[in-house]
């Protein structure tokens, strides 16, 4: 999911407990609870540069939907950082919209409420069925063995994106495939006066994101096959301690990183300040903000040794936005037919191509728009090296409680505390505290 946003904090346990009692019915007055067959409300994610640029993305298509269906979309785009939060009140109060946009990695959670329709064969028929999509992002849409939360709409994956001229001041040839190789990569470009590799050292997705494929390359999961949360596995603390370290003992991620949470570290990359980045899908991003295509190249995502692949060679989460109908709309019919709309071939590769995002329908994905050399990395990515986000009912609190562990880790290093493995263990420590008891 994109980058930008922070996980809810707070009451989310609350509202968990709260929503399964709470989704049921709705009044007049709110947008899950329109009347009308011929409107529609709908929450979409910030995806763009800005707000602005994903009302002009979208609108069209939305007209584009009313006029085949006599159905009007009422839009709002909520920034990433309000977004869960307005949807956990919403699971809450009953009054949500009818459609709405979800971090593919809530998926389980919200599911957890009850609040939103289950994605059962019946409904997948509707929309042209569940083999339309592929199978990674499927993954990513609930708990195993329950009918999908939501339906995939985009998918991303990380990437390493260099820029060729500083590459090239450095005498480096080509992207680094292992973390050892992007260190001693590090020093050249240090040495020629250039900072190495951006992160959001304040974002707690990114930070998520991040940690769990280096726990992946660690043979770690945060969570134990029963669903317990294990956050002070010892591979998991390497793991943890691996990415800080980057900070803190490789030197290659600025210490002013530490402070960075809304996409500072893509614009010091797009405006040349940066070597390397770490991002989803930034192609759009990264020309939104004035850096020619030219300028930089796109590689995966290092790993620890040898190539990426499944199992420790994975090198990226499965990145990207779902699409979800609340249950208590009073127009679940036409909710069901913009969805359909949303997920159909020729919206797919539109949007998809819009947001330099992949499509997550197999025919769309298939398409030459799709086809160029930065996307071959996303998509061969996403294919065989990507893993699903634990889908389980407390991902939010996790990402909440971890992200902010390693958000404190930074916070560390750039105020000269050491930061050690016992370090690393107590504040993972502190973490696995503040999960929800089973």
């Amino acid at each position: 999911m994109r980058s930008i946003r922070a996980a809810a904090v707070g009451a989310v346990t609350m509202s968990l407990a709260l929503a399964a009692t709470a989704c049921g019915g709705g009044s007049s007055s709110g947008g899950g609870s329109n009347d009308s067959p011929k409107t529609l409300t709908y929450w979409a994610s910030n995806q763009g540069a800005s707000i602005a640029i994903d009302k002009k993305v979208l609108q069209p298509e939305l007209d584009k939907f009313q006029k085949q269906t006599g159905i009007k979309v009422k839009l709002e785009v909520v920034p990433w950082s309000d977004l869960l939060n307005r949807i956990l009140t919403a699971t809450t109060s009953g009054q949500g919209p009818d459609v709405l946009n979800i971090g593919n990695t809530w998926s389980a959670s919200l599911q957890a409420t009850g609040a939103l329709l289950p994605w059962d064969a019946k409904n997948f028929d509707k929309i042209g069925g569940k083999d339309r999509f592929v199978d990674s992002a499927l993954g990513s849409t609930g708990a195993q063995g329950k009918d999908p939360a939501a339906v995939p709409l985009y998918s991303m994956a990380y990437a390493l994106y260099y820029n060729k001229q500083i590459f090239a001041d450095a005498g480096i040839s080509k992207p680094p495939a292992t973390w050892d190789e992007l260190i001693a990569d590090g020093k050249k470009i240090k040495a020629k006066g250039k900072n190495v590799l951006g992160a959001e050292g304040s974002n707690l997705s990114e930070n998520i994101h991040h940690v769990f494929v280096f726990a992946k390359q660690h043979g770690a999961d945060f969570f134990t096959a029963d669903g317990k949360p294990d956050f002070t596995n010892p591979k998991v603390v390497d793991a943890v301690k691996q990415y800080v370290d980057l900070m803190a003992k490789d030197k290659v991620i600025p210490t002013n990183d530490a402070e960075y949470a809304q996409n500072q570290s893509v614009s010091d990359f797009a405006k040349g300040k940066q070597a390397m980045l770490l991002w989803q899908s930034a192609a759009a991003n990264l020309k939104s903000q004035g850096m020619k295509d030219d300028a930089y190249g796109i590689a995966p995502v290092p790993v620890q040794s040898g190539a990426p692949g499944t199992g420790a060679q994975t090198n990226s989460m499965v990145a990207g936005i779902n699409i979800a109908v609340f249950k208590n709309s009073h127009n679940l019919s036409g909710a069901t037919k913009f969805v359909k709309f949303m997920t159909s071939d020729a919206e797919q590769k539109i949007l998809n191509t819009a947001y330099t995002s992949i499509p997550p329908v197999k025919t769309a994905q298939s398409d030459a728009a799709f086809n160029s050399p930065a996307t071959a990395v996303l998509k061969q990515t996403l294919a065989t090296s990507a893993a699903a986000l634990p889908q389980v009912a407390a991902e939010s609190q996790f990402e909440t409680a971890v992200g902010t562990a390693v958000k404190d880790l930074f916070a560390d290093v750039a105020a000269g505390r050491a930061v050690t493995t016992d370090s690393v263990k107590a504040k993972l420590e502190k973490a696995q505290q503040q999960m929800p008891a089973a």
